[in-house]
């Protein structure tokens, strides 16, 4: 307890010292949400029929029209697009992912470092599940000049932040629990078993969403660095002050900013292993890529730390943790525990780590079957 009395039993967890931590994150790091943010209407704009890694699908392209009565000069349209295999006997699971658009002509990085084989998609339909992708900027702009854009300025009504006011990790977040507003309704998808991830920055959405959003099923967390699982008392890699330049510091609250000067990295109350427990029991898993290849800033060794702190927490609401807190070999799988972690050889890409997840994924998310049987492309 922050009073430092021991934390012994689930019930003083969930009553107490879980809402101390979650009031930390929502004022020193990732910022509050505002008590009203305007709602969400769902429509669907078109629907598509395909056969995509031999699994016949249906692809719905959805529009999350945020009501901007209050403040008609901010316009925001999240866009959603759900795959769903069209053959399901019943109702699915999702993998949500948040997406991003690529400019025309522009390449993307790492892509010889993309392993052959099925993609990501085809990898979770030949499980019988569903995939989504949420454009992540149709929500709050990447930007610092957008936080008077987005639903942060459009809940602000074209004003400047509070310092302890959302920022884009958090609005990312709050439309991806939008979303999943959305599949709740939605007779294709079994909205219980409903997955968030993402990659670099959307690695920490992604974490931020599980550990807000207690109606997600599980994460795949990758290469999040810092403002993710990344250890921020830690010197190595991505460090708070990279994250409050001007390029990042509209990801978090105003007031982190302090922690860069004149406070330090351990002034900060709370540290990610705390954000990794808040997503507790429910299953987790962080990835990441070697340094070799690229992807050393992310610290690997320190997203790996916050995942062991974790582990008190899944172990006192009766779930396992990764059963070591020595750091493993590269390409070694941590998968026993509800919270696990794996480093792949390649480079600042999830991709490597797609078949481990999905490995991991399914002693929690069941479909009902009936998915057309794939093409031995993927066997």
């Amino acid at each position: 307890m922050k009073s430092g009395k021991k934390v012994k039993t689930p019930k003083v967890w969930w009553q107490r010292r879980r809402p101390e931590i979650v009031e930390y994150f929502d004022h020193e790091i990732y910022g509050r949400v505002p008590s009203r943010v305007p709602r969400v209407n769902w429509e669907t704009t078109g629907t598509e029929h395909e056969t995509k890694g031999g699994v016949p699908v249906t692809i719905k392209h959805l529009v999350g029209h945020v009501d901007n009565s209050s403040y008609p000069e901010v316009n925001v349209d999240m866009q959603l697009t759900l795959t769903t295999p069209a053959n399901a006997a019943g109702p699915v699971p999702v993998m949500m992912e948040f997406g991003f658009v690529w400019p025309p002509g522009v390449p993307r990085p790492n892509a010889a470092a993309i392993p052959p084989g099925p993609t990501w998609q085809e990898q979770i339909l030949a499980k019988g599940w569903g995939y989504a992708v949420l454009l992540a900027t149709s929500i709050q702009p990447d930007n610092g000049a957008g936080l008077t854009q987005g639903i942060i300025g459009l809940a602000n009504r074209g004003k400047p932040r509070k310092l302890d006011d959302w920022g884009a990790l958090r609005a990312w977040a709050w439309g991806a629990s939008r979303a999943l507003d959305y599949f709740e309704t939605d007779k294709a998808v079994d909205a219980k078993q409903v997955g968030i991830e993402g990659h670099s920055r959307y690695g920490k959405a992604a974490l931020v969403t599980m550990a807000y959003d207690s109606r997600f099923a599980i994460a795949y967390v990758s290469s999040s660095g810092e403002g993710g699982a990344k250890l921020h008392r830690r010197n190595w890699g991505e460090l708070v002050e990279n994250i409050v330049g001007t390029g990042e510091y509209h990801w978090m609250a105003g007031n982190f900013l302090k922690y860069a000067g004149p406070l330090m990295w351990n002034d900060l109350p709370v540290d990610s292993h705390e954000l990794v427990a808040l997503c507790a029991p429910r299953p987790v898993f962080i990835g990441a890529g070697s340094a070799e290849h690229g992807d050393g800033w992310v610290d690997a060794k320190g997203m790996f730390l916050a995942a062991a702190g974790a582990g008190p927490v899944y172990r006192l609401l009766g779930k396992k943790d990764m059963g070591t807190a020595e750091f493993p070999s590269i390409e070694t799988a941590l998968i026993d525990g509800d919270v696990s972690f794996r480093q792949h050889s390649g480079g600042h890409t999830p991709a490597p780590n797609w078949p481990t997840f999905l490995t991991f994924a399914a002693r929690y998310l069941k479909g009902r079957g009936g998915a057309t049987p794939v093409s031995s492309a993927l066997n």
